[in-house]
């Protein structure tokens, strides 16, 4: 086979810009193919198994969601990719059903912190937004992030709360989907509270 840079970006277009080895094994790249590439500086090792393209920019939010389908962008994160917060998150927020083992990726990526649920909420407002560099991610839906910063308020930064809390009861507020949440969460006279004053 052949190795071409536009055959290798074509793939890595195909799989959202991070490959496995069992994608390229099934392209046709054997491992001494595989070996080459690396060599040859055209492709980067991510991770176990998982590999980028040298010459492009990875989108890390795609990187880290890539790893697990359960990887959900939750509080802050979520926020600033719906655009209710315009301040760029330095540690990516995830949220993830409670006894997830996520110790690799929290050590593959340092710049994470993550949010446990239990399994019967976790899959509440989940939603699809495309990210800064054009990748679909996997995100809660505004009624969701607004229910989590009001649960975690003590550990929430007080401008992004305060951003979020007035952006979205004041224009994008859904009423019956927010008290739906927030019945579920246990903070329906909080989230009537905040509806009535914002």
């Amino acid at each position: 086979m052949e190795i071409s840079v536009e055959l290798l970006k074509s793939l890595f277009e195909l799989h959202d810009g991070v490959i496995t080895a069992k994608e390229l094994a099934e392209a046709g790249f054997t491992r001494t193919l595989l070996y080459i590439c690396l060599l040859n500086g055209w492709l980067i090792k991510e991770s176990h198994g998982r590999y980028l393209l040298a010459d492009n920019q990875p989108d890390e939010f795609r990187m880290i969601q890539n790893r697990s389908e359960k990887l959900i962008f939750s509080h802050g994160t979520a926020l600033y990719l719906h655009g209710l917060s315009d301040r760029v998150p330095h540690e990516l927020d995830i949220t993830v059903p409670q006894g997830d083992n996520v110790s690799r990726i929290k050590r593959d990526y340092d710049n994470t912190r993550f949010h446990y649920c239990k399994k019967e909420i976790w899959g509440l407002g989940i939603t699809e937004v495309i990210t800064p560099q054009g990748y679909t991610v996997k995100i809660y839906d505004y009624e969701r992030c607004i229910c989590d910063l009001i649960k975690d308020k003590k550990s929430v930064d007080t401008q992004i709360y305060s951003q979020a809390m007035r952006e979205y009861f004041s224009a994008k507020c859904n009423p019956r989907k927010i008290v739906k949440y927030a019945r579920e969460f246990n903070i329906e006279e909080k989230v009537r509270t905040y509806m009535e004053v914002l």
